[in-house]
């Protein structure tokens, strides 16, 4: 007995009835206060930067918001930078390179650069922009300034030791690996 066999065209296509699709229209975002760290080992000096465990506030965005926001962020930080560079640069010329005690230069601040002397207008925000690690001096201010009134000392000696720790890598074997006085093969770890 033969079946008559109808066969649907793989070149329709039957009407979905439920959008499988996830659309985002908002952003929220939660804004943490800093805190002394101690989780993580800055490549330089210093203290380490944190934040508290629950969050200080939070706003909300749509998508076209959030991206003006962060655009609006990035520009502020490029400025900061920009007006860093300046006054070092002054400071650099007040001082003939570094090789005369200026009080002027001793003098001046950020403050002290005018926004006027400072163009971002031309910079592609999205393009290269990432993340700039803060110098020690910076890390240690931010935190003065949001109230943390003693900051740990401790930490800065034990950065140290795990920041000379890691320079220490491997072992002393060339060409052939001796088990038996091999640091690594000592420690349970492949030669290095």
């Amino acid at each position: 007995l033969i079946l008559p066999f109808s066969a649907t065209s793989i070149l329709k296509k039957s009407k979905r009835l439920k959008k499988n699709n996830v659309e985002f229209d908002r952003v929220t975002v939660f804004y943490f206060p800093r805190c002394q760290g101690f989780t993580s080992v800055p490549s330089r000096g210093g203290c380490t930067l944190g934040m508290v465990s629950k969050h200080s506030s939070s706003r909300q965005f749509t998508l076209a918001e959030f991206s003006k926001e962060q655009e609006n962020v990035r520009r502020g930080k490029l400025e900061e930078k920009l007006k860093e560079e300046k006054l070092e640069a002054l400071k650099w010329k007040l001082t003939m390179n570094g090789t005369k005690e200026s009080e002027e230069a001793n003098q001046l601040t950020i403050e002290d650069i005018s926004d006027d002397d400072i163009d971002v207008s031309s910079v592609d925000l999205e393009d290269g922009f990432f993340l700039q690690p803060y110098p020690a001096k910076k890390r240690r201010a931010l935190l003065k300034a949001v109230g943390v009134k003693k900051i740990d000392k401790e930490e800065k000696r034990e950065l140290h030791s795990i920041r000379l720790s890691r320079e220490d890598c491997g072992c002393d074997c060339r060409e052939v690996c001796d088990p038996e006085t091999c640091s690594c093969s000592l420690a349970g770890i492949k030669c290095q």
